[in-house]
């Protein structure tokens, strides 16, 4: 009957999925470190400053544009120091952050100036931003944005 609890308890318990990149969280986050390095991402994506963006981007990324298009860490980076999108202007709205531990959620409105493949556009947008806390410092783990109506 040990043996089956024991079975039981290890079936249920949530793990990250085989292959997802989820890395654990190392210590507590605070509202000041979370917004320090949105502002600090915002500049290294208008600078196009790949050092800096694969300093602050978790490897476990997982950005979803406001058009739905879905990019990680890599494909990201890539997009912005290829050229093929340029963040001329980042703008935060008013803005909550909501800390748990070692993750922070940015939640607010924003307005980007973005050249897409040299065509101009303005997005004024609702996000989620997540940070982790980890050993590297907070890291960017996740975007999910949706155009304002």
């Amino acid at each position: 009957m040990f043996s089956l609890m024991r079975a039981l308890t290890g079936f249920f318990t949530p793990r990250a999925a085989p292959g997802s990149g989820a890395q654990e969280c190392s210590g507590t986050i605070t509202v000041d470190e979370a917004l320090k390095a949105e502002d600090a991402r915002f500049k290294a994506q208008m600078s196009g400053d790949g050092a800096a963006m694969k300093k602050l981007f978790g490897d476990d990324l997982v950005y979803i544009h406001s058009s739905t298009v879905v990019d990680t860490k890599q494909s990201f980076i890539e997009s912005i120091t290829s050229g093929n999108v340029k963040y001329r202007s980042m703008h935060r709205g008013e803005s909550t952050v909501r800390t748990y531990g070692g993750v922070a959620i940015v939640s607010g409105s924003a307005k980007f100036e973005v050249t897409v493949k040299g065509e101009n556009r303005t997005l004024d947008l609702l996000y989620h931003a997540i940070w982790a806390k980890r050993i590297a410092g907070a890291q960017f783990i996740s975007w999910q944005a949706t155009k304002k109506a």
